[in-house]
């Protein structure tokens, strides 16, 4: 494979690649089908803080209320957020169908592009982590403690039933 192809393909991967990550990590929100992290929405795979594990937490009134408060005050900001990123990345997109689709490859554009894609990607993730942080805060260390176990736990049976599925 000749250099240039190569340079296409990363360029055309990258994004993916960064918005699967992306996806993945925030595991749906979606019951059923395929949407739910693991096949058909069978056992949350991939979404490692879901709402059954903060169930067994054991959590205050108290903390259900803060936590309950801070989504709703944070999510008109995540679907602006939301919104403000998939416009960027949308314009992303095309800027690289158009570096595509050039008569002569522009490999410095392409790598400014992509990085500029993967600085977006890395500001979004840097953003819905503080948030996320801020709202666990409530979380005593015993609970936070328990959390970890909880999410140990899961991902294991993730992987056993991905190891499953291999065979």
């Amino acid at each position: 494979m000749n250099k240039f192809k190569k340079t296409l393909l990363i360029a055309i991967a990258l994004p993916f690649a960064l918005g699967s990550a992306s996806a993945l990590a925030y595991g749906g929100g979606h019951k059923g089908g395929h949407h739910g992290g693991y096949h058909e929405g069978r056992g949350g795979c991939g979404n490692f803080d879901g709402k059954q594990m903060f169930r067994d937490l054991d959590l205050t009134d108290e903390q259900r209320d803060q936590m309950r408060d801070f989504r709703r005050t944070n999510r008109d900001a995540m679907r602006t957020e939301y919104r403000e990123h998939f416009d960027t990345m949308r314009g992303y997109h095309q800027q690289m169908q158009n570096l595509m689709l050039a008569e002569n490859f522009d490999e410095n554009a392409v790598r400014n592009l992509a990085k500029q894609m993967s600085d977006l990607q890395i500001e979004h993730r840097v953003t819905m982590l503080k948030k996320r942080h801020e709202m666990l805060a409530v979380l005593t260390p015993a609970q936070k403690e328990k959390l970890k176990q909880l999410q140990d736990e899961r991902r294991s049976q993730c992987e056993a039933r991905w190891a499953d599925d291999d065979l």
